[in-house]
């Protein structure tokens, strides 16, 4: 069998080890689960009921939901009645909804698991047919229990060619617009392949899926890693439950964004303060019993694979966890690359940087530090947009990442900002904010940090708070990012140097749009608001503002 697609991956694993667990999702704290076979058959008349819908050959198919068991079938299933899916972020508003299913002219949604369903239906077209899971207490017309009752298993399963089209994924619009990537399976084969050698991906993972399908990372860490490896795949009922579903689960491989790696230390330090905690890590024996009840509390006793993406992670957090016998692999990777970029490994592990390229990755660093490269993985391009897809490859085909870096001797790469994230200060010098808000993040009291200063002599910091930095008086605050000024500042340049340090009063969330679901800051979105008030907060008569 031509093994070459995910859809043929799951086919190989459903025959081989029908009886082997593939899902397990919590419903009420009680697991429930799915064999292959069940799986299977699910899949198939799930399949069966998308194709009695009548739509042309490879129509595109969305799929609105948090990740859960029906996500993964969803795919499978649109797999298999010969259609193209198109992921939406489960947090999107009922307008962003609305211009990625006219933008990809999808034909159907599938509507899963989601906390704000009425209020994003009205951004679902009405042409487009609306396919509920009445599991999750949603009901439209079409529900997938109806089709699971009325259908038949599909009697022939769409083939695919490597090549074709399989799958279009929007990226998050960090700076704009969300673009609609096209992968083929191809790509995906290109990317899990190649890493089964380089990362040693294990057989048969145990694995955690939170993080946004719709979602790069997630999408080909998680899912297709999972398909190609026969994996057993669990996931979070609710954020609340969060930490008790992923130590029932303790998987071997782990993936987390930086934001949620800063709340882990967050937590561990509520209940063990550093002080302590150091303390007990100086004492032998103790330290080995400390250790390995916080891996376990955390789900990654048994995790031989861990990584952090889709942002810069700071080295004061890597060494924080590494004290504590969890070392993390940090990795890079775009949504147009499929992840097939650069990742730390074991034996070639270097903290501040983003590894060594993949095998068969090419790379360069063009004149103005923005470094390209070619890959398997590559995207077909952008949907509907010819010409965009035609300027982001330079003249000798290389992918422009927009990302400006930096390579050691002996091939580690370091990211040192985004291209279009530099801003001019009325001094006329450019600055990269990124390796500054990496060194403000090194304060626990700090949650987010945007370096801005368009418009004034010097840059600024706005910072967002976390639960540690909250819980302080204005006056401890104060005391506390002084102190990060005066460590950070004079390790920059003299144009560089911050003049202030703004607190934000109000959450950056996905909700209010200033970050992004991967939990990225839209510097873009942020400045539309804050922009008019630099002067003055530059003029203020404090180091610290705190704004009120």
């Amino acid at each position: 069998m031509d093994t070459s697609t995910p859809l043929q991956q799951f086919l190989k694993w459903e025959k081989e080890i029908p009886s082997e667990i593939i899902f397990r999702q919590p419903f009420a704290g009680e697991w429930r689960l799915w064999t292959y076979r069940q799986a299977g058959e699910e899949i198939r008349k799930i399949a069966a009921g998308l194709k009695s819908l009548n739509f042309p050959p490879r129509s595109n198919i969305a799929i609105l939901s948090k990740n859960c068991a029906h996500w993964i079938m969803a795919d499978l299933a649109i797999m298999m009645a010969g259609h193209i899916s198109v992921p939406l972020y489960a947090t999107l508003t009922a307008p962003s909804i609305k211009q990625i299913l006219d933008h990809s002219e999808s034909k159907a949604i599938i509507v899963g698991k989601l906390d704000t369903y009425k209020e994003q239906q009205e951004g679902i077209p009405a042409g487009i047919i609306r396919i509920s899971i009445e599991l999750y207490g949603i009901e439209e017309s079409h529900s997938w229990e109806k089709m699971l009752n009325s259908e038949s298993p599909i009697p022939e399963i769409a083939t695919w060619d490597r090549d074709e089209l399989l799958t279009i994924m929007y990226t998050s619009g960090t700076t704009g617009k969300p673009k609609g990537v096209m992968h083929s399976g191809g790509n995906f084969d290109a990317i899990v392949q190649t890493g089964i050698i380089d990362l040693t991906l294990p057989l048969k993972p145990r694995l955690f899926s939170y993080l946004p399908m719709s979602h790069i990372a997630e999408r080909a860490g998680i899912e297709m890693i999972g398909l190609y490896r026969g994996a057993t795949f669990s996931f979070a009922e609710s954020t609340e439950t969060f930490p008790k579903n992923v130590m029932d689960t303790q998987p071997n491989l782990f993936f987390a964004v930086p934001r949620i790696w800063a709340k882990f230390r967050e937590k561990i330090s509520e209940k063990l303060p550093p002080k302590k905690l150091n303390r007990l890590l100086s004492i032998p024996i103790i330290n080995n019993i400390v250790r390995k009840s916080i891996k376990k509390k955390l789900g990654l006793a048994e995790a031989t694979h861990i990584y952090s993406g889709a942002a810069p992670i700071s080295v004061d957090l890597l060494e924080w966890f590494d004290k504590l016998g969890i070392t993390i692999y940090q990795a890079i990777g775009m949504t147009e690359d499929c992840i097939c970029s650069h990742f730390n490994r074991k034996g070639a592990n270097r903290f501040g940087t983003v590894g060594k390229p993949l095998t068969g990755v090419q790379v360069k660093i063009a004149d103005d530090g923005e470094f390209r490269l070619k890959c398997a993985g590559m995207m077909k391009g952008y949907y509907k947009e010819p010409e965009l897809s035609a300027s982001s490859f330079d003249e000798e085909g290389y992918f422009k990442t927009g990302d400006k870096g930096e390579y050691s001797s002996d091939g580690y790469l370091s990211i040192t900002g985004r291209i279009k994230d530099q801003f001019k200060t009325d001094k006329g010098k450019y600055v990269s904010p990124a390796p500054i808000e990496m060194a403000l993040l090194a304060n626990q009291d700090i949650e987010q940090a945007c370096v801005v200063g368009m418009g004034i002599p010097q840059p600024i910091a706005l910072v967002v708070l976390s639960a540690n930095g909250k819980a302080k008086t204005k006056e401890g605050l104060i005391k506390s990012m002084s102190a990060s000024l005066e460590e950070v500042n004079p390790g920059l340049e003299s144009y560089e140097k911050l003049e202030k340090m703004v607190v934000m009063k109000g959450d950056w969330t996905v909700e209010n749009g200033l970050i992004t679901p991967t939990l990225k800051v839209k510097r873009n979105e942020v400045e539309k608001i804050h922009l008019p008030k630099y002067p003055d907060w530059y003029h203020a008569q404090q180091g610290v503002v705190v704004w009120e």
